[in-house]
């Protein structure tokens, strides 16, 4: 739960570096509207955290300042292309949702109704940019960010 709560705190600042730089009101109120639903996730995985005895991450202040450059590098290439990085993003978040939903033992209803929600919730995100007309991500690029997630989760699993 922890890597996923990791995870919504990326996703605050993504939403909050793309909404700030993007180009137009409507994309800017649409990232807004993203952001207050994953503080949503945000407060869910922060309280199943502490109902099963564990911790927060801590980098996630270095997590948070990683992704809000991300974010503002994604905004700064325009609304397409920050787009773009969205539906990439909640593409590889919803696959993490989905392994971790596999890996969940099936007595653990409140995780599970927690990560269900969360999936259904990126998958709205990524199809609301896709129809703002998000423009594809480069493939490199989808690889780099697949590379940069194996690398936050295997170390806020542990940190």
């Amino acid at each position: 739960m922890r890597v996923n709560h990791v995870g919504e705190v990326c996703a605050q600042a993504l939403y909050n570096s793309q909404a700030r730089y993007a180009h137009s009101a409507a994309i800017r109120e649409q990232f807004d509207e993203a952001g207050r639903e994953e503080e949503d996730h945000l407060a869910w995985t922060a309280q199943r955290l502490t109902e099963l005895g564990s911790r927060l991450s801590l980098l996630n202040p270095l997590w948070y300042a990683g992704s809000f450059a991300l974010g503002t590098i994604a905004a700064r290439m325009g609304d397409g292309r920050s787009l773009g990085f969205v539906v990439e993003t909640e593409r590889q978040v919803e696959a993490h949702l989905a392994s971790h939903l596999e890996e969940l033992p099936p007595q653990d209803a409140k995780s599970r109704a927690i990560v269900k929600q969360m999936a259904i919730d990126e998958v709205e995100h990524g199809a609301a940019a896709q129809r703002l007309g998000a423009i594809d991500t480069p493939a490199p690029v989808k690889a780099l960010m697949g590379i940069m997630g194996k690398v936050m989760t295997k170390t806020a699993y542990y940190i």
